[in-house]
């Protein structure tokens, strides 16, 4: 029991970061139309700046002044850059976030070198959030924080005890999450730059005429979501690796959930992450051959056991499988989960 909760809660921390990541992504693309190339990079250079700021004026400083500064860049970019490309449509937008993605990559490695750099996060966070005891006999609890050693060792040889901790990290990294979930909604749904920002995407004449400056607001609508990516970050490089590599490593996947929640939809994007965190998180957690889930699901294909394919384990298939599920949904339901618009 201990193992299916530790590893529930693994999946939805993991789907959450993803969400942190692939909600900024979302919202450009909803209001602008325009697929961010760069904004697994945003995520990495919030992590090196939350990594800067942190060894000066300390963490908590970093998680408010790095996504400050990675939506202020990611404004300038959107001014600079990508409104310039903007008139020769969306192949030119995705070339120029193509070569950001490459320009950022290079600039991080110029200054923080090609090896990872030990970001770690604050003392509190540090330790677990809370303990599970699995008791043979007395069952299952819960223990906030570490739990001593004597409760996790049994008196009596026959009597088995499991402890598992839940990190901090992780239980900040989904407190932060659901927070930045609902915020994001009330401003879109309840405020009055909610309203201007979905005026400006479905009649920009129009809300040009009322006097807002549409092209000011796609520009904070593209800061916003690349300080998303960075606030991302910042929690992201202080949890698992701070490193030049960890763009290319969630880039892929951050598509992936736009395209499965559904093009443009927050909620879509919200439910894939879960759905492919939790998947990810159990296909490498259980120790299972390919060929024994499929005879144990009643294929009778699985009793050619000396294929090489029927011996793999779920955890090596495991960073398929979001894919795999992206094949799936663009053959079945190409507009994706939640989402308005055929992907």
């Amino acid at each position: 029991m201990e193992f299916l909760t530790i590893s529930l809660l693994n999946g939805v921390s993991y789907g959450l970061l993803l969400f942190m990541l692939s909600s900024g992504l979302t919202l450009i693309f909803s209001m602008m139309g325009v697929l961010n190339f760069a904004h697994a990079s945003f995520y990495m250079l919030g992590a090196y700046l939350g990594y800067g700021i942190a060894r000066s004026v300390g963490f908590w400083p970093a998680l408010v002044l790095a996504p400050l500064a990675v939506g202020l860049l990611g404004a300038l970019f959107e001014r600079l850059c990508l409104r310039k490309v903007h008139p020769w449509g969306q192949v030119a937008e995705l070339l120029v976030t193509f070569g950001l993605s490459y320009v950022v990559f290079e600039v991080v490695q110029l200054v923080w070198g090609r090896i990872a750099v030990e970001f770690r996060p604050p003392e509190v966070l540090r330790g677990p959030a809370f303990t599970l005891i699995n008791h043979s006999v007395e069952g299952l609890r819960v223990m906030w924080g570490a739990a001593p050693a004597a409760a996790c060792t049994a008196a009596d040889a026959a009597v088995r005890v499991v402890c598992s901790p839940f990190p901090a990290t992780r239980g900040f990294m989904m407190l932060v999450a659901l927070v930045m979930l609902v915020m994001v909604w009330l401003l879109l749904s309840r405020t009055r730059i909610g309203l201007v920002i979905q005026a400006a995407l479905t009649h920009p004449d129009i809300a040009q005429t009322l006097g807002h400056n549409v092209p000011r607001v796609f520009m904070g609508v593209f800061g916003f979501g690349a300080g998303l990516a960075g606030l991302g970050g910042v929690i992201g490089g202080s949890t698992f690796l701070t490193e030049p590599a960890m763009a290319a490593t969630v880039g892929s996947i951050i598509f992936v959930v736009v395209v499965v929640g559904g093009m443009g939809s927050l909620a879509g994007a919200f439910l894939a992450s879960l759905l492919i965190g939790v998947v990810q998180t159990f296909a490498v957690a259980l120790d299972y051959s390919v060929g024994s889930l499929l005879a144990q699901l009643g294929f009778a294909a699985a009793g050619a056991s000396g294929h090489s394919l029927m011996k793999l384990t779920l955890s090596q298939v495991a960073p398929i499988l979001p894919y795999l599920l992206l094949v799936l949904m663009m053959v079945f339901r190409p507009r994706g989960l939640l989402g308005s618009r055929e992907s």
